[in-house]
Order: structure tokens, then sequence, then C-alpha cells
């Protein structure tokens, strides 16, 4: 083999019990700019679950019963060390998912530290419930206490960021976690482990047990002493997961696709619109569940708004993403990128008009990226609403530009579809603003802005985008259990 084959793979281990665990089978994970295999993720199963469970119980006692002051102070010094390794975070993520290095630094690891620091600082502001009854002599109040041990599963588009948003909460709130990331980017994960002892959080408050869903997830999801999980990932998976866990009565957060719409009236400011739309349809390669990929533009303004459009969408750069000059990265693997490709192969045979990037201009890659899983900023247009380019998630840089004449129908077309997690709306007019606001079926709008986002508030989708909400009150009632007390004086 050559120098480059020879080179050590990074070998990643559980983290069970406040210890790395190795396991006796891995996986291989591969670096998605290169095609080449950079790292053994463990091929856990329900023995490794097994003793993650009894890790997390053992130490539920004590963690549960510390104050929410001693847990945020924790959680704070958590929140420190990512921050003060978050160049070693960035460049890892980056590696492990695709992303471009300009991203993780700016958003994926200041996020998981924010995300440490928010749920720090929320726990601590938490207020029950008290009610008196003077005719009965009774006076009632709740109180509410963690639920014990909560498995929480995240996806492989935004890695840390998502397991933080899960993990965060659930410790806060005085429960245990086992926590599975998407066996394709494990890393960091992986290292934030190294990071806990130091913060002072105690053996099996956090366990990390990586492989893959119909393995670990699985094992997981069926385990009768998890009675809680927090998953983020596909719509298939989820109903997989809420079968699974039927016969165990498990609560459960379900966070799932979305096929979101823009809409964009002639009143629209496209000055700020169409950067704001490109980065909305192509951040982080498409792949977020937040990304715009329906963008329905009433037809005064249509010709120029796509021709201003394509042309934005042109600049992007695509490449290394390690390269701070970079826009896009690689897609995360091989089949997920042939996915991606199918879906405009598809809209091409209906009859749409692909307007640039994958099929349309060339694609050029540095030396050491040709194999890597790349793809365009690509544009298509008349697409019709029924196409799967309209109605099915594409997760990847894809996104499709349709015209539209009142505001009335635009409400309908955008609603149609099986998805409803998030919305953006563009125009000058406050009135109408508000009106296609309230009729979207989508858990979150946002008005000539995207990705704004404040904590304190829920997040969550609609329909087949998921069941329940996050955010400060929201993701605290869930790792919560409710007690309601009457005393009779």
């Amino acid at each position: 083999p050559t120098m480059a084959h020879s080179q050590a793979l990074l070998v990643l281990e559980n983290f069970i019990g406040g210890k790395f665990v190795p396991c006796s089978s891995y996986i291989d994970s591969y670096n998605p700019s290169t095609g080449d295999v950079y790292c053994k993720v463990p091929d856990s199963g329900k023995e490794e679950v097994e003793a993650a469970v009894k890790a997390a119980k053992d130490a539920f006692p004590i963690w549960s019963s510390k104050s929410p002051l001693e847990r945020s102070q924790i959680l704070n010094k958590l929140a420190d060390l990512i921050e003060h390794d978050l160049e070693a975070f960035a460049q890892a993520e980056s590696k492990d998912q695709g992303k471009t290095i300009t991203f993780a630094r700016t958003v994926d690891i200041p996020r998981a530290v924010h995300n440490f620091r928010f749920f720090a600082s929320s726990i601590l502001h938490h207020v029950t419930e008290c009610t008196e009854m003077p005719t009965m002599g009774c006076v009632h109040y709740t109180s509410r206490s963690p639920v014990g041990v909560a498995g929480l599963i995240s996806p492989w588009n935004l890695p840390l960021y998502l397991l933080t948003w899960k993990i965060a909460p659930a410790i806060a709130c005085g429960n245990t976690v086992i926590a599975k990331p998407s066996e394709m980017t494990s890393v960091t994960a992986w290292m934030m482990c190294k990071l806990l002892e130091k913060a002072g959080v105690p053996p099996g408050v956090v366990n990390i047990v990586f492989g893959t869903g119909a393995k670990a997830g699985e094992a997981l999801v069926c385990h009768p002493d998890v009675p809680l999980i927090s998953f983020t990932g596909s719509t298939l998976t989820a109903q997989r997961i809420t079968e699974r866990s039927a016969p165990h009565c498990k609560r459960l957060s379900l966070e799932l696709g979305g096929k979101n719409p823009a809409i964009i009236f002639d009143d629209a400011d496209l000055s700020q619109c169409i950067p704001t739309t490109v980065r909305s349809s192509f951040a982080n390669q498409g792949e977020i569940c937040l990304c715009t990929s329906r963008i329905f533009v009433q037809r005064g303004i249509y010709s120029e708004f796509l021709k201003r459009f394509v042309a934005e969408a042109k600049k992007w750069k695509t490449g290394n993403p390690s390269d701070p000059t970079v826009d896009v990265g690689a897609l995360i693997s091989k089949e997920h990128l042939e996915k991606v490709r199918n879906y405009v192969k598809k809209a091409q045979a209906e009859g749409a008009r692909v307007l640039c990037g994958e099929g349309v201009d060339p694609l050029a890659l540095p030396p050491g990226n040709q194999k890597g899983y790349f793809m365009l900023p690509t544009v298509i247009a008349e697409v019709k609403d029924e196409s799967c380019c309209m109605q099915e998630e594409i997760f990847g840089p894809v996104t499709c530009v349709v015209a539209f004449d009142t505001e009335e129908e635009v409400i309908k077309r955008a609603n149609g579809v099986k998805y409803g997690l998030a919305a953006t709306v563009w125009s000058g007019n406050v009135g109408r603003v508000h009106r296609v606001a309230h009729r979207l079926q989508s858990g979150l709008v946002w008005t000539n802005c995207w990705l704004v986002r404040d904590l304190n508030l829920p997040f969550g989708g609609m329909k087949a985008s998921g069941i329940g909400r996050e955010g400060a009150k929201d993701s605290y009632e869930f790792f919560t259990e409710v007690k309601t007390i009457t005393i009779k004086h």
C-alpha cells in the first residue's frame, strides 16, 4: 500500500459510564470531499445499548438530585471547553460531514456552544403553577421532575449542533442520556466525550453509543428502560420509531423533513430577498431541514427574479470544504449524491428546465477532490406542482422556481405538500405578511429573512414534519414529568 493508505485511520470508541469502550466490530466512515475511508465507527447493538442503559440508570439518582444551579454551572463549563477548542471541532466537522470550514466555524460549532449556554441559563428560570380553591379549602400546585434515561438520535447534516440541541436540555432537566449520532458523522460527538469529565459531568450522565439506526438505534428505541426518545431525521425512520416504541408507551419528540416554500410577492425587496433565498436554498449543500426548496414568485417579477437568482447562484463556489473561499462543500455520501442527482434527471424527463448547476455547468474540482461527492447549486424552473421535485424532500443543493398570480392561489399551493416545517414570505406589505403567515401550514414562518432563531421559542413542524416542539419551555416540558399536588388545609 502507498503511504497515503497506510496512514492510521481514526478509530472511535463508545463512551459508556464515563469511559471509552472498544467495540467488537466497526463501520467505515468516509471523508465526503475525497471519497476515502478515514474513520472507523463502532457498529454497536443490543449489548452496547444495554451497558449504556445500566450506566445511565446508575447515574440518574445523583444527577437528578443536583440543583438546577449545579447542573447549570456544569453545562456552562462544557460550553467553555467546546468554545476553547472551536477550531479543532470546526475542522473535524468539516472533514467528517463535507460542509465548508466557514459554515462549521460560524454556524455549527458556535451553535453547539450556545445550546449548552442557553439551557444552562433557561433551566434557572422555569416556574411551576399554583391555584387556590377557597371554597374547598384546597391549594393545588405542580412540580416537575426529570423523566429518567433519555434516548437521543441525531442526524448527519448538523452533527454536533443537533446532538447538543438534544443533550443540553435533557441533562439540564436532570435526565441522564444515551445518544446515538449518525454513523456517517460521529467524530465531533466522540471529541465532546473527551471534555465531559473536565466539565464536571459525572460518569454515566452522558453516554454515546455509535452505530447504525437499524442496529444501535433500534436497540435504543426498543429498550424498556428508556422512556423517552428525541429523534431528528427522516419521516420514514420516524414511522419505524413510533411503531417500535408504541408497546412501551414512550414519549416522542420527532423533528422530521421539510419541503419548505418561499413566497415572493411583487413588492418584495429583491436586493435583500435574492441573496437570502440563494442562501436558504444552498447553505450547507442544501442539507438543512429548513432549506428552501420551492420558490413561488409572483408573475410580475418572475423573469427578473429568475435571471438575478440564477446569476447569484452561479457565483457560489463549489470545492474543497477546507478552502475558506468555498460556499458549497461535499454532500454526505455517494448514495446521497446519486439520489439528489436522480431528482434533477426526473425533473428534466418531465420537461422542466434546469437553469444552472447539475448537468448544465462544468464542475471544476481541485485534484485531491476528484472522487468527492460534489454538486453545483442547481436551479430548476417550469416544474409542475405534482412533480416529485416539488413534493419530496431532496435534501441537496437543488431548488425549484415557479410563478404564481394571486395570494389565495399561492397559499393553497404552498400548503399542498405532506410537510409543514418552515416557510419564508417576502413582501413589503405588513398586512399581507400577517395574513399569509397565519394561513401557511408551517411550524415556522420567516418574513423578509431566513433562519433567524430565538431558542426561547417553539421549534418544530406540522403534518409529516414531526411531532412535538423544542425550545426553552417546550424542551423543559418534554424532558420532565409534571405532577399536580393538592393540599387541603
